[in-house]
């Protein structure tokens, strides 16, 4: 009986990589099933490129500055909370969280965002 609980907590922990994995393979599965019908109907190779350029989602690059500021101010939340009511342990826990996030909003100016800021720092590079 008194095993029952760490058994669970460990399927758990297995159970939702698992199923997160199985979710977005079937997830990605209906769109190339669906690509794969509409382009046996294609003929024309310029609107195959079309469709396949729609598929193709573009990920916008991670934004480090907005990611950092929010998690300063979560750690400030944190901290807050730990100086009013719970004690010394959750501004211990706040004052981490807000300087991961302060090293992370540093990271967003010492590494290009966009391929515009990457152009403009090659740009500037090379007329030095």
């Amino acid at each position: 009986m008194s095993n029952e609980i760490p058994m669970m907590a460990m399927a758990v922990g297995v159970i939702i990589p698992v199923a997160v994995f199985v979710w977005l393979y079937f997830e990605e599965k209906g769109k190339r099933d669906t690509m794969l019908e509409i382009a046996k109907h294609i003929d024309d190779p310029k609107q195959l490129e079309q469709l396949v350029s729609v598929f193709n989602e573009k990920k916008e690059p991670i934004d480090y500055r907005r990611g950092g500021v929010i998690a300063i101010f979560v750690g400030l939340g944190i901290f807050v909370l730990g100086y009013l009511s719970l004690g010394s342990f959750f501004e211990g826990v706040g004052a981490l969280v807000g300087l991961i996030g302060a090293g992370t909003m540093i990271a967003g100016y010492l590494y290009p965002k966009t391929s515009e800021e990457i152009t403009h720092a090659v740009e500037e590079f090379e007329r030095e």
